[in-house]
């Protein structure tokens, strides 16, 4: 059984994805994510607990703050990933952050999410231009945070680890 969200996250789609709130189902792939080697760069691996316990604040962050991690789907139905923007407490200014689960990646759908996810972003809530925090050695975020137009801004600790902060280009006026 799928419950819909009683908070207003908006589905957004491009070409080939689909943009959506998080769901109960999205579980098991999360877990999947969080045993493989994928996840190194967003805190490792973790207990179970602590997966569902992300499941929970990814939701609860939408409530709060309006925007969160979006799940993307194919437009087929595979669930390929989570993009979105956050901002959890302690965190300086709102990130726009990615992940894709194994197989994902190397498609072009990070790139996809993340322009609509951030369009979106500056559509309903700021223009401000959202950051990135990026390890160094993930080469594959900084590629993705280049496409994206972000230019690295300074280097940083985060969660006990040196980073790099990467910001986001601001939306064009519209005349």
């Amino acid at each position: 059984m799928s419950y819909a969200l009683p908070l207003p996250v908006p589905v957004l789609e491009t070409a080939r994805l689909i943009l959506r709130q998080p769901r109960e189902s999205d579980f098991p792939a999360m877990l999947a994510f969080n045993d493989s080697p994928r996840s190194a760069f967003v805190g490792g691996q973790a207990d179970r607990r602590w997966i569902w316990r992300g499941l929970l604040a990814n939701i609860g962050h939408w409530a709060l703050r309006g925007y969160g991690f979006y799940s993307v789907e194919t437009r087929a139905g595979d669930f390929v990933g989570r993009v979105g923007v956050i901002r959890h407490d302690g965190w300086d200014e709102p990130e726009l952050a990615w992940h894709l689960f194994d197989g994902f990646e190397g498609k072009g759908y990070a790139t996809e999410a993340a322009l609509a996810a951030r369009a979106d972003y500056h559509a309903r809530i700021t223009r401000q231009p959202p950051i990135s925090y990026i390890d160094p050695a993930n080469h594959r975020s900084t590629a993705l945070a280049r496409r994206l137009g972000a230019v690295p801004e300074c280097e940083a600790m985060f969660h006990g680890a040196a980073i790099t902060v990467w910001r986001h280009p601001a939306p064009e006026v519209r005349q």
